[in-house]
């Protein structure tokens, strides 16, 4: 079972924690987010730390206030540095821009490939063939990369596709005659 619980958190300078009940507001030079807790997980603030708990000793209690823990952890990051996923694209005509509040992309098909852009998160292309998802909520610049990356995964042979920038794809070797 992970102790990873009982390490605290601590927090930023310029950030400020609220706690209402089962919710935990974390405000930053970037903006704000919200966790609901769970009823098995406790938090306490102390001076410039937060402190998770569970409420009881039970396996379950355990691992949710140690993922409580991070998401906390991962809140406090967000709305003081932010997060950031970066995207090559790869292969001959595969490029992409950003027109307003979408994301086209020519990845080989017949047809463009739209993709609309959430509120809560940026998207930067510093080149045609690279692509920046930046955001204060970790999970949403993940699901973001992760949903732009599945329009044209890499392929084995050629390494053509979309990848995350420090991903490394295994090649296989083609069919020998």
């Amino acid at each position: 079972m992970s102790r990873i619980a009982n390490k605290p958190v601590k927090l930023a300078e310029g950030v400020e924690v609220t706690l209402v009940g089962d919710s935990v507001t974390v405000k930053g030079k970037l903006g704000s987010l919200t966790h609901n807790l769970h009823t098995l997980v406790g938090v306490a603030h102390a001076d410039r730390t937060i402190k998770v708990k569970a409420r009881d000793e039970s396996k379950k209690a355990k691992a949710l206030a140690g993922t409580s823990r991070e998401l906390i952890e991962n809140m406090v990051v967000g709305v003081s540095q932010g997060f950031e996923r970066k995207l090559e694209i790869i292969g001959v005509g595969y490029r992409a821009q950003v027109r307003g509040k979408a994301l086209n992309l020519s990845l080989g098909y017949s047809h463009p490939v739209e993709f609309n852009i959430p509120e809560e998160v940026r998207i930067e292309m510093p080149s045609q063939t690279e692509i920046v998802i930046k955001g204060i909520d970790k999970q949403k610049v993940g699901q973001v990369a992760a949903d732009i990356r599945a329009f044209r995964r890499p392929e084995p042979y050629k390494g053509k596709g979309i990848r995350y920038a420090n991903e490394l794809i295994r090649r296989k070797e083609a069919k020998k005659s």
